[in-house]
């Protein structure tokens, strides 16, 4: 049996138990509570309404002793009744919460977490909680650890709200139909990445920089356990920006801080109002994971990467946007976005101040673009260690990064350990002495396309492993899609 039948069915035994022992924990209490309303109402009937009030709080003092002459004063009131009917429900409510919530924490893969939880708990020594903590021991013993080698990492750009608006035959059609995703076509591929078994991880689950014996820094693997058959992936989306462009072409307009204080996404309906929702990657995926709380590993949610030369988020940042009477409150909105992505389990990354290609421009070039993101972006969202490269392309060819490469070096120093290219490949990682590379692969229009264009059994395809591209690539689209 894999491990994924084992804890659903443990799962099941264990809720068919706590339903048993709640029955049988709850039992006298309605056997008691149903031969009080039935004293209460004889003793109403018979006038005794001070004696059952009295018995109803537990005091047992005799009316008669105080001389009741007005039995209908004191007649018990719907507060003490609900008080009376609803003090045991209480308490067992909140054990059914408690094993919710560390359930929630055990579905993201986080056993030990949700371990803690219960046994920090006043119900710790409880009957459903010690056999809640078992199943979890029980299920973490059978945990496997990912080979970081295979972990695939997937990327989008915005994704398309609107598809009349944008393949609509105006010049922007060609572009959006190559790199962009539909919302559609982008949950049926987080419903097939999730039911052949990937689970989102962070960049940072992979590796992270620690200090070795010998007092330097070092990329060290760490570890990702999860059930067998579950793979690791990463996700990340491009130019999250919300270019000026692309106003009313059927895309997000800015991110804000939803209601609920996590990221959400504004957007400008057809009659000119603005609606806050779930309009591109962040808020979609945020609700899926929700839905569908085994799809991330112990909260991890996508990298989003930041371009700066039109601002971020939707907000005009750019210096070159200063004379601008809403710029500094503009600054002021994206800094509190971004701050809330990162407290929601979003990782921040640098796509280039100018989206230029890193590894062919000039080196002045390259290095004012780097402190011109620094001072633009990295200020406003916080440092960062990731890079995702512009157009795949990366600072070198295939080959280990060596301090012998003017541009690694200069990234370095402004704090990267992170660098993304773009690779067709399943997956393509690369651990250095001070680095991590991953291949990132493309899911957009232009990719389905490819495959479809390939046809069934094809060796050029290269998403089948995810999903199949003719269940997922919407019908709205122009074809063929051709790379400009």
């Amino acid at each position: 049996m894999n491990n994924k039948n084992y804890r659903g069915n443990a799962r099941k035994k264990r809720l068919t138990k706590i339903k048993r022992n709640r029955l049988l924990r709850q039992l006298p209490f309605y056997i008691i509570g149903m031969l009080i309303i039935g004293l209460l109402g004889g003793l109403t009937y018979l006038g005794g309404t001070k004696l059952a009030a009295q018995i109803a709080s537990g005091r047992g003092e005799n009316p008669e002793a105080e001389g009741n002459d007005n039995p209908s004063s004191d007649e018990t009131s719907p507060e003490e009744t609900a008080s009376l009917t609803y003090t045991v429900p209480d308490t067992v409510s909140a054990a059914d919460a408690l094993l919710s919530e560390a359930d929630r924490i055990a579905a993201g893969y986080d056993y030990d977490g949700a371990i803690q939880l219960l046994q920090n708990s006043e119900f710790a020594g409880s009957d459903q909680v010690t056999d809640a903590i078992a199943e979890y021991e029980a299920i973490k013993a059978t945990l496997q650890p990912a080979d970081y080698h295979t972990i695939t990492h997937v990327f989008f750009h915005s994704l398309v709200m609107d598809e009349a608006k944008a393949f609509d035959g105006d010049d922007d059609e060609a572009g959006y139909n190559q790199v962009m995703t539909t919302k559609d076509e982008f949950l049926k591929i987080l419903d097939s990445m999730h039911e052949k078994g990937f689970v989102l991880v962070r960049l940072h689950d992979i590796a992270l920089m620690t200090q070795g014996d010998d007092g330097q820094m070092h990329m060290t693997p760490q570890q990702i356990l999860l059930p067998e058959g579950k793979k690791a992936c990463v996700m990340s989306q491009d130019d999250v920006c919300y270019y000026p462009y692309m106003t009313g072409d059927g895309f997000a307009s800015r991110m804000v801080i939803g209601s609920d204080g996590k990221p959400a996404c504004e957007m400008t309906m057809d009659d000119g109002s603005v609606s806050v929702g779930a309009y591109d990657l962040v808020p979609l995926l945020e609700e899926y994971i929700q839905a569908h709380p085994d799809f991330s590993y112990k909260g991890a949610r996508a990298v989003i990467a930041f371009t700066g030369y039109e601002g971020i988020l939707g907000y005009r940042t750019s210096s070159s946007y200063s004379d601008s009477p809403t710029y500094e409150q503009d600054r002021q909105a994206a800094a509190a976005v971004a701050q809330c992505l990162r407290d929601n389990g979003w990782e921040l990354a640098s796509h280039s101040w100018g989206h230029r290609d890193m590894g062919t421009i000039d080196y002045d070039k390259f290095k004012a673009d780097c402190d011109k993101w620094e001072n633009e972006v990295e200020t406003l969202i916080g440092d960062t260690d990731i890079i995702l490269f512009p157009f795949g392309a990366d600072i070198s060819d295939w080959h280990p990064y060596t301090h012998e490469n003017e541009r690694f070096n200069y990234l370095k120093s402004l704090g990267f350990d992170y660098y993304c290219n773009v690779d067709s490949s399943p997956y393509w990682v690369q651990l250095g002495g001070d680095y991590i590379r991953q291949g990132r692969r493309n899911l957009d229009g232009y990719r389905m396309w490819k495959d479809i264009e390939a046809g069934e059994g094809s060796p050029d395809r290269k998403l089948d492993d995810l999903f199949r591209a003719e269940d997922v690539f919407s019908s709205n689209r122009p074809t063929p899609v051709e790379w400009s």
